[in-house]
């Protein structure tokens, strides 16, 4: 059940953090899964945010691949970028079991780090370049502060820049 791994997912991001001897703030707050509202409770701007999204990539008829695109909070993800990046003919969101599956968290929570081989991290450049990053922590009532720089150090996402402007 995804929500009985949420605090597995939680707890294995905290070692990763810990065995890095990363800097990082942890921040509790109401339960709260959407980028606006949790930002304005953690009181910082969107674009300071990491939003997370999963994405099913049809390569070919035969290939498909799973994806963590992780944009700013103020953006949204770019299809057409992703499409072009992996040569696919299809680029959508993934459904809601197979996302809570790979990303080991709900909806509102998912993490910008992979514990799953089958999920692939790509990250806009602005998401690496901020000072402070803030997102949930694979639960709805506790975020997790950290530098660009070391999430990058630690997630090891591939760069590329698929966020597309704001939505309106």
């Amino acid at each position: 059940m995804p929500g009985d791994n949420a605090y597995d997912t939680y707890d294995r991001l905290i070692s990763l953090l810990d065995a890095s001897s990363v800097d990082y703030r942890l921040i509790d707050h109401a339960p709260e899964g959407t980028t606006d509202a949790v930002c304005a409770l953690r009181g910082h701007p969107a674009s300071e945010a990491a939003k997370c999204i999963v994405l099913r990539v049809k390569v070919d008829r035969r290939t498909t691949r799973n994806v963590l695109a992780v944009v700013p909070g103020d953006r949204r993800v770019d299809l057409d970028a992703i499409r072009a990046l992996y040569a696919a003919r299809y680029v959508g969101f993934s459904d809601a079991e197979t996302a809570e599956r790979l990303a080991r968290a709900i909806p509102g929570t998912v993490l910008p780090f992979s514990f799953d081989p089958g999920l692939e991290v790509v990250a806009d450049p602005d998401v690496v370049a901020r000072p402070r990053l803030y997102f949930n922590a694979a639960r709805l009532e506790r975020s997790l502060c950290l530098s660009g720089g070391d999430y990058e150090r630690l997630a090891k996402p591939r760069v590329e820049p698929i966020a597309g402007p704001a939505p309106e």
